[in-house]
């Protein structure tokens, strides 16, 4: 996996894109529960080349995801979480090795893939009202794991299972950026252990990641007085635009 690809062609303009980007994501993430991850391959990988993805967001949401838990604290779900990370981690660790993996093709197809399949993954789950147990929420958290290992937009799963474990409102964004970061320090140790963690990929995902910091406290402010319904909406139909646009990509 060639990682430093596209690093030594980015202008001004397309940092300054990116870092205007990573603030507007971090913002809708924080008030609608997803988006971050989902949202910033579709910039990234014009920019980059598909293979440096995955490793820069797991730096890059590691420190949005901190913001949050400190933004959130106390809404966090703290024994739902706890019922969630020892099935999620191992598998998580299987899924970043399996990225590293990957061809930049491969990459293309893995995230557009899941950024399509998610929208309606969280839909079902929000028609039938299902409900989870500890047991049901383990198993969910397993393969959640793994896939937030090996792409993009997994998050949206994570709100899923949650929100069927009965968290609501505010808890499920806190809860989510607990998880989350615990996913986030898994991801960076297995992409480090595995070489492909370069200087370019962390000072990408540290640059994307505090440039998108205040969006979690904006978003604090905004979540009790916006429509989340018409934001969710919207960025679904973004989410599916750009997850099909990469596959296509990929077979071109």
């Amino acid at each position: 996996m060639n990682l430093l690809h596209g690093f030594a062609d980015i202008s001004l303009l397309q940092l300054a894109a990116v870092v205007g980007f990573a603030l507007f994501v971090s913002v809708l993430g924080g008030v609608t529960g997803y988006g971050s991850s989902a949202l910033m391959p579709l910039v990234l990988v014009p920019i980059i080349g598909p293979e440096p993805v995955i490793p820069i967001l797991s730096i890059s949401g590691l420190l949005i995801n901190a913001s949050r838990v400190v933004a959130f604290f106390r809404f966090a779900g703290w024994k739902a979480a706890l019922v969630m990370l020892p099935a999620a981690l191992p598998a998580c660790v299987l899924g970043a090795y399996g990225y590293t993996m990957l061809t930049g093709a491969g990459v293309m197809i893995a995230i557009g893939a899941m950024l399509c399949l998610s929208v309606p993954f969280r839909r079902m789950l929000l028609h039938f009202d299902i409900r989870l147990g500890n047991s049901g929420l383990a198993a969910g958290a397993a393969g959640y794991g793994f896939l937030a290992g090996s792409t993009a937009g997994a998050g949206v799963i994570l709100l899923s299972l949650l929100m069927a474990a009965g968290l609501e409102g505010a808890a499920v964004v806190a809860t989510d950026a607990v998880v989350s970061v615990a996913i986030g320090l898994t991801k960076i140790f297995v992409f480090g252990f595995s070489g492909v963690m370069t200087a370019q990929v962390i000072a990408f995902g540290l640059l994307i990641g505090l440039a998108a910091l205040p969006g979690a406290f904006l978003a604090r402010a905004f979540v009790a007085a916006l429509p989340v319904h018409v934001h969710t909406g919207i960025l679904d139909a973004i989410v599916v635009l750009g997850g099909a646009v990469m596959i296509v990509g990929a077979f071109r």
